[in-house]
């Protein structure tokens, strides 16, 4: 029987898997629902064993083949030993290893060489690998970190729209629409806030970046702050390779920061050589690969 390897990239919104044949050579796709394995890890496993057999079906394969493969899973909350846990006894596949959605993308963008990520979406992270060794900045998640994240933008802008409403601040248009949108109650805000996940304060951030550039005071100052952290940390990177190696910028904010970036890094841009996918397959391979060379 043919050896088959599957790469899987979970988020919370889709999962996403490739089938491939032992050279890592992909042979089919497939997509299913969300696969948040720390707010809801049963659905997450559906949603893994369906989009692996949707991969099989898109390869011409039999589907149930998935239950022989060997699955290298990109998820985020793999530093959460318990979700990890429940999460790995219950995969349908014969061998599987789940690492960070972090490591995928990585790998995807950058391949085998040094280089780094930086990923700004909800939230942020910055992945580098230097001589062979990661390194993580970042992606303490909205309470602690997350700076230059889009949760964090839309907060932001909501703390700006109440100075706006005390006359601290100037009441400019983006101010005004928020305040719109909560009836000009500044209570109203508070209690929005107050039980708010960084998914709905992200909402707002698309709001940030465009009255941005329609030339909003406001907007502008909150992009010019939240570009002052990803510079920050892009300095960070910057100690860490020397200067070196690609550097890909990725997430849903990919298409915006660079503009507000300061020019030394705008220029050591590189577009990613794959996704996040592709990198789960590749790490599939290697991983698997080596383990079967171990056991010969």
């Amino acid at each position: 029987m043919a050896s088959y390897l599957i790469g899987i990239d979970g988020g919370g919104t889709s999962c996403r898997a490739a089938v491939a044949d032992a050279d890592g050579r992909i042979l089919g796709r497939g997509k299913s629902g969300a696969s948040n394995i720390l707010t809801d890890p049963d659905t997450a496993l559906k949603h893994i064993t369906e989009c692996a057999q949707l991969a099989f079906r898109d390869a011409g394969l039999d589907p149930e083949l998935h239950a022989s493969a060997s699955a290298l899973l990109g998820l985020a909350g793999n530093n959460v030993g318990d979700a990890v846990n429940y999460v790995r006894a219950r995969l349908p596949f014969a061998r599987s290893e789940i690492v960070s959605d972090g490591l995928i993308a990585l790998q995807g963008a950058i391949g085998d060489e040094d280089g780094a990520i930086a990923i700004v979406g909800t939230g942020t992270i910055f992945i580098v690998r230097h001589q062979g060794e990661l390194h993580y900045l970042g992606g303490w998640g909205f309470q602690a970190g997350d700076l230059g994240g889009g949760a964090r933008l839309g907060h932001a802008a909501l703390q700006e729209s109440l100075l706006a409403y005390d006359h601290i601040r100037p009441m400019t248009g983006l101010c005004r629409e928020i305040l719109d949108e909560f009836d000009n109650d500044p209570t109203k805000v508070v209690d929005f806030a107050r039980n708010a996940h960084p998914g709905l304060f992200g909402r707002y951030a698309p709001k940030v970046i465009d009255f941005a550039s329609k030339g909003d005071g406001s907007a502008l100052r909150l992009m010019g702050q939240a570009a002052a952290h990803v510079d920050e940390a892009l300095d960070a990177v910057a100690a860490i390779t020397g200067g070196t190696g690609r550097l890909c910028l990725l997430g849903g904010l990919a298409g915006i920061y660079p503009a507000y970036l300061a020019d030394r890094h705008r220029i050591r841009f590189s577009e990613p050589l794959a996704d996040a996918l592709t990198g789960a397959v590749a790490l599939a391979a290697s991983t698997f690969q080596a383990g079967a060379r171990a056991a010969s």
